[in-house]
């Protein structure tokens, strides 16, 4: 599954310059899920932390006092004045994954990516179909992963996919679409709104 996870991630950020390649100016200019984040603002992250090596990594969190949000903040700010067409050939340069996005099998870019992605399309109104395994392998990793923790936030409740074979968790159930049970781990309260069960309030409530 390790071959096959580098792969899906590699699609995964293929398929964010494709959508990146179509926005106008303005659209690169603007909001999305992330607050205070414009389409570039999360471009220059996603690139700033994927493409980071990983042995230079500590050394990052170090000058920032080991604070995700001033390392995010950090390489925001140094993407600040990038041309939307070079921050654009950065993303097509980092498939395949590699630095920080190429640990655990790609898994971090493919998540990274995906939910960022879904950062920028879910404010311009686009959809898109995902191939169910890459779905899977994600559910799986954010559930997990150190920086997301997805299960702590989705703590109390089942999670089950109505769009495929996938469900985690004990307690009252939360339905819907597997991309939004994804965001949902990743604390983005909109995805809520397409969601369904008993157990929704109570994760309305932790992320509110």
């Amino acid at each position: 599954m390790r071959v096959r996870a580098i792969e899906m991630a590699a699609a995964e950020r293929r398929e964010l310059g494709e959508l990146l390649a179509t926005l106008s100016d303005d659209e690169w200019h603007g909001p999305t899920l992330c607050p205070g984040w414009t389409v570039r603002d999360v471009v220059a992250h996603l690139v700033g932390y994927l493409d980071r090596s990983q042995w230079s990594y500590p050394g990052a969190m170090l000058r920032q006092r080991f604070s995700l949000d001033r390392l995010n903040a950090a390489d925001v700010a140094a993407g600040t004045g990038v041309g939307s067409e070079s921050l654009l050939a950065q993303v097509r340069a980092g498939t395949p994954p590699n630095g920080v996005g190429a640990a655990i099998g790609g898994r971090i870019t493919l998540v990274e990516c995906m939910i960022h992605r879904e950062d920028i399309a879910a404010t311009l109104g686009i959809e898109r179909s995902l191939p169910p395994e890459r779905l899977c392998v994600s559910l799986d990793f954010v559930r997990i992963a150190p920086l997301i923790r997805g299960a702590w936030t989705t703590r109390g409740v089942r999670l089950v996919a109505t769009d495929l074979d996938w469900s985690a968790g004990r307690g009252p159930e939360v339905r819907g679409p597997a991309i939004s049970l994804l965001m949902v781990m990743a604390r983005r309260r909109n995805a809520l709104t397409t969601l369904s069960g008993a157990g929704v309030a109570l994760i309305d409530r932790r992320l509110t």
